[in-house]
């Protein structure tokens, strides 16, 4: 859609002095308005015409700067595109913050809004373009429902995906993941009508830091056999917003051109209902060999990671970073604007909190408890997915998981919403991307490009 209308937004900090080049109507204009500068404020700026010729946005206490805080201002402005101008802490997330505060999933809509921005003095663009991209693409994906992203057509996409990127992908669907040694996806996905499936592909130069990234695909979780009640059902679309994010990740990492060699798994299943659902009290096989005792078919998520993981451990990484929205436990913990971060390498884990920060993608580090293992305990099995009560939901669930990870240099899990319930800076109502911006600007610092 062609914008016509282009116009010039003066952000402030709060109580700053206004621009020099108001005049004195609108200076009295923007004095009647009692405009102060607070964060989210946008008032218009009346020209000699009477018309709109500009507007003047609060960014809120300087000190208090949220890097993304341009994104309420691309939410409430009309149609048009617009330059930003002003005093920014870092112009690139600034820019980013305005694109994904105007982002508008329309795929089921003929009436988009369109906001676009023009220009932002000293931003990177090539790097704004790379974080709105991830993001966008992991928002696209966790947005769609199940009719229209089924296994087999999120397998087309994550197909394309890597190949656009130059990436070797392979596949293994339906019965072939028994061949081998895959029980855990296979049983969560063998009741749906399209077969479970694990993606796996590659990119880069062998010899390069191994970095391999696991996501959760679960296009839809009915919760199985135990089923959820309908409002919890309600939104199990964004049970793939884990892999959804990961593929955001793997983009920035390919377009940024980082020096790694990197994998890509991302076990694909719908968590359904029919007579060869697997059961609770059922006893499942592990790709490692672990016995699994199914204590509730809801918890199907860490299944999957379980044997993918296990592929991902084999070949001792350097680092596995698997994202997953996995438990509810940790919305109760942390919320929906936090991600919920476990990791075994303490240093990358602060390393990922204070890139989370200062991007606008907030992360809380978690403790992987070791007392709390023995609420996994099974009488008949080598372990329970779940554990025995009701507390500490989250952390027993990331301890479930690190019974798959022997091998790699560090492993990093995020149990994430991948949903922003309501409107934050830059995220609109709907599917969010979460950890990606994190892990991008840790890996980039870490391993820099070719």
């Amino acid at each position: 859609m062609s914008v016509s209308k282009s116009f010039s937004v003066h952000c402030l900090w709060q109580d700053q002095d206004l621009p020099g080049a108001l005049n004195a109507q609108q200076s009295a204009w923007v004095k009647a308005h009692n405009f102060a500068g607070k964060k989210g404020e946008l008032v218009a700026l009346p020209g000699k015409d009477g018309e709109v010729s500009a507007y003047l946005f609060g960014m809120g206490p300087k000190e208090q700067a949220d890097p993304f805080v341009t994104g309420l201002a691309a939410a409430s402005l009309p149609e048009g595109e617009y330059a930003l101008e002003g005093d920014f802490n870092d112009p690139t997330l600034a820019a980013a913050g305005f694109r994904l505060g105007a982002y508008d999933f329309d795929r089921f809509r003929k009436t988009p809004k369109t906001v676009k921005l023009a220009s932002l003095k000293g931003a990177d663009e090539d790097e704004v373009d790379l974080l709105v991209e991830a993001a966008t693409l992991a928002r696209d994906l966790t947005n769609r429902p199940a009719n229209d992203l089924g296994p087999e057509t999120y397998e087309k996409e994550i197909r394309d995906f890597a190949k656009q990127h130059g990436a070797k992908v392979t596949s293994i669907v339906g019965d072939d993941l028994l061949d081998q040694n895959f029980p855990l996806i296979h049983a969560v996905g063998r009741a749906a009508h399209e077969a479970p499936r694990l993606l796996d592909f590659t990119w880069g130069d062998e010899s390069d830091p191994k970095v391999t990234l696991v996501g959760k695909g679960v296009v839809f979780d009915t919760g199985g056999l135990d089923i959820k009640p309908p409002q919890s059902m309600l939104l199990m679309r964004k049970d793939m917003g884990g892999s959804a994010n990961i593929l955001g990740l793997a983009h920035a990492i390919m377009k940024a051109n980082l020096k790694v060699r990197l994998r890509v798994l991302i076990p694909v299943v719908e968590n359904s209902i029919s007579a060869n659902a697997f059961r609770p009290g059922d006893i499942l096989d592990s790709r490692n060999g672990m016995t699994v005792e199914i204590g509730n078919t809801d918890a199907e998520g860490r299944l999957v990671l379980a044997d993918a993981l296990s592929l991902a451990d084999e070949e001792k990484p350097d680092m596995i970073i698997d994202m997953a929205t996995l438990t509810g436990a940790a919305r109760v913990a942390v919320g929906a604007d936090l991600g919920a971060l476990y990791s075994t390498d303490d240093k990358l884990a602060q390393e990922l909190v204070a890139q989370g920060k200062a991007s606008a993608d907030p992360l809380w580090q978690m403790p992987l408890w070791d007392e709390y293992d023995d609420m996994l305990k099974s009488n008949i099995a080598d372990v329970n997915h779940i554990s025995n009560g009701p507390l500490a939901g989250s952390i027993t669930a990331a301890l479930f998981l690190r019974r798959f990870v022997k091998n790699a240099k560090s492993w990093t899990h995020m149990d994430i919403m991948a949903w922003a319930p309501l409107a934050r800076p830059g995220r609109p109502v709907g599917a969010t991307e979460q950890g990606q911006r994190a892990a991008y600007r840790v890996l980039k610092a870490r391993y820099g490009k070719k």
